[in-house]
């Protein structure tokens, strides 16, 4: 029984001592270099391998980092869309930007009479600049005109929020607001004897309208909100000249003028 226990074991051990002996060959035949193969020296591998060692190491586009469990992604394609996506912020007021670029947009009989409206406004202080005279009738008819304005700045939002379809809804913010211009207007038309206060009062309702028209009550188109600032600037700055020339030149009434000449 022990001969043959022997026997096995001996058996065993020179089994697998040839299969090791027989890889290790096969091993050694495919690591040794063949003489018609192409073989680097080992300093050049060295030299190589330090040289891979410093080059810094780039990501490709597309691959993915994990980090703390979290997957980023380090495309460039998907900041593109991110870009794409956002969606535009909304348009408040920016006038500079939008709305001046769209002025010539308007229709041409609007924008004709809106400038030529101008004229009144620009003519008195003008006149009375050349003339170097301040004369009141002419100051008190640049009042006038300028509470009429005031009484068709109401007017036109009426017109603008009570057909159906409009931005604009004829509630009590559009339609009681609307009215606020016109009570300046006849406010200004009852300091007759004093261009000083009434001034005063057309210049605040000019611009408490266009408070009203660009920032308070929406609707109105671009062109329009671009033209409603240049005209509501123009009419104030002329009332305030108006205003400048009282304080500067003498005073003489037109019926004096009238009266010499006859």
């Amino acid at each position: 029984m022990f001969s043959s226990v022997a026997r096995r074991y001996l058996l065993t051990s020179w089994r697998v001592q040839s299969l090791a002996t027989h890889m290790l060959k096969s091993v050694v035949t495919c690591v040794a270099p063949q003489p018609n193969s192409f073989h680097i020296p080992q300093a050049q591998r060295r030299l190589f391998v330090a040289h891979c060692v410093q080059l810094p190491y780039q990501r490709p586009a597309g691959a993915c980092v994990l980090i703390k469990g979290q997957q980023f992604h380090s495309s460039t394609q998907s900041h593109k869309r991110k870009k794409t996506q956002e969606e535009p912020q909304e348009r408040e007021l920016d006038l500079l930007r939008y709305d001046m670029k769209d002025l010539m947009k308007g229709p041409k009989p609007a924008l004709y009479l809106g400038f030529s409206g101008l004229i009144p406004f620009v003519c008195a202080p003008l006149l009375m600049a050349v003339t170097e005279v301040y004369y009141p009738d002419v100051a008190f008819a640049q009042v006038a005109y300028g509470a009429s304005i005031l009484s068709f700045l109401g007017g036109a939002r009426w017109g603008f929020a009570l057909p159906e379809g409009s931005p604009a809804k004829p509630d009590w913010l559009n339609l009681a607001n609307s009215v606020v211009p016109s009570l300046f207007a006849w406010v200004a038309l009852l300091f007759r004897d004093s261009i000083t206060e009434s001034s005063v009062m057309v210049i605040m309702g000019l611009g408490i309208a266009l408070h009203y028209d660009l920032a308070l009550l929406p609707g109105y188109p671009s062109w329009f909100k671009a033209l409603r600032t240049i005209l509501t600037l123009v009419a104030t700055f002329s009332l305030v000249a108006t205003l400048i020339i009282k304080n500067v030149y003498p005073e003489k009434k037109l019926s004096e003028i009238f009266q010499k000449n006859n």
